[in-house]
This record gives C-alpha cells, structure tokens and sequence, in this order.
C-alpha cells in the first residue's frame, strides 16, 4: 500500500468519525426540538439541571465545530488528489507522518503550527 492510499485510507476513517460525530449531536438537537416544544419557556429557572438554553448552545456549538472539522477534512482530501497533502502551507516542507497520523487535516507542519 502506498503513502498516499493509506492517507487517503485514513481521511476516509477520520470523515466517517466525523459525520457520526455530526450526526449524533444533529439527532440530539432534534430531541433538544422536541422537548422544547412541550415545555414551557421559563427553563433558566429550573432548580433541577441545566437549562434548554444553555444545552441548546453547547450542541450548536459541537454542530459547527463538527461542520468545520467535515469541511476540513474534505479540503484535506481535495489536497491529496492534487499531490499536495503533505506539504506545509507556510513553508513548503513536508509535513511529519506522524502529524499527519494525528491531525489528517494538518494544512502545517509543526514548527509553523507552532
């Protein structure tokens, strides 16, 4: 197996993760919609946990940041089709395997992530 099929092997496994991620906090959204729907309004008084507000914001939260990390992960992708998956975008030196193992989306290598 080639560098480049293993990469491409490994931002495949990674956009799987990913989507599940998504997906997961996208169904507790819709049961966050659901809920809020058959309650009343006043929730920042609850004694008993936290509130729908404040839970609605923490899963918006982990939406986009699933949505950026997708999108990333296709750019990186998009950059290995194109022969350049692994070469830093500051200075033009390959990027470290072992980065690239950790972070398949790294755009640089560790002295410029630095």
């Amino acid at each position: 197996m080639t560098d480049t099929t293993a990469r491409a092997e490994q931002i495949a496994e990674r956009r799987r993760e990913v989507a599940e991620q998504l997906a997961d906090v996208e169904r507790q959204l819709a049961e966050l919609r659901a809920l809020r729907g058959t309650l009343n309004d006043d929730d920042e008084h609850d004694p008993d946990g936290v509130s729908l507000s404040s839970e609605w914001s923490r899963l918006e939260g982990l939406r986009q940041a699933e949505v950026e990390s997708l999108a990333a992960i296709d750019e990186a992708a998009a950059r290995l089709s194109r022969g350049d998956g692994g070469t830093c975008a500051s200075c033009g030196r390959p990027i470290a395997p072992a980065r690239l193992e950790a972070r398949p989306d790294a755009t640089t290598c560790i002295d410029c992530a630095a």
